[in-house]
């Protein structure tokens, strides 16, 4: 006969109560986990995209300058070409301010995986709870009703 067999239901009922109260937490450190990693990856994908849009400033306002003194040099005058430069980056500015809206209203980042498995727990937990109640039930029947 194995140890397990000798107790009684108060103390499977505490062991049950002890196990689901570490799951419990555990469930809490794994979606702690989860925003934290996906916290800093969009930290660090914020940081090498804003390195990335200095350098692309600084380039852009080269190649604008490049464009608009060639305008410039096509026999037009000095203003026509800084303004077709400025109407394009009017468009530009437009089209980046609409992917901006689109990519920044995914809202912030939830714990997804640690949410499912907490449904999946709590699920579990319910299903054991009527087999608990089985159980009691069971043991609480008289001797009587078995032989019967």
């Amino acid at each position: 006969m194995s140890p397990d067999a000798d107790k009684t239901l108060g103390e499977i009922v505490q062991e049950v109560s002890e196990k689901a109260s570490l799951l419990v937490r555990e469930e809490i450190e794994l979606a702690k986990a989860e925003v934290t990693t996906k916290a800093k990856t969009l930290a660090r994908g914020a940081a090498v995209g804003a390195a990335a849009g200095v350098f692309l400033l600084f380039a852009t306002v080269m190649l604008l300058h490049t464009l608009a003194w060639g305008i410039v040099d096509l026999g037009t005058a000095i203003w026509v070409g800084f303004g077709a430069v400025t109407l394009l980056l009017v468009l530009l500015a437009a089209v980046a301010g609409l992917l901006a809206k689109k990519w920044l209203s995914t809202g912030a980042p939830t714990p997804d995986l640690a949410i499912q498995e907490a449904k999946i727990t709590r699920q579990t937990f319910e299903g054991q709870s009527v087999e608990r109640d089985q159980l009691e039930r069971s043991l609480e029947r008289p001797k009587s009703e078995e032989t019967a």
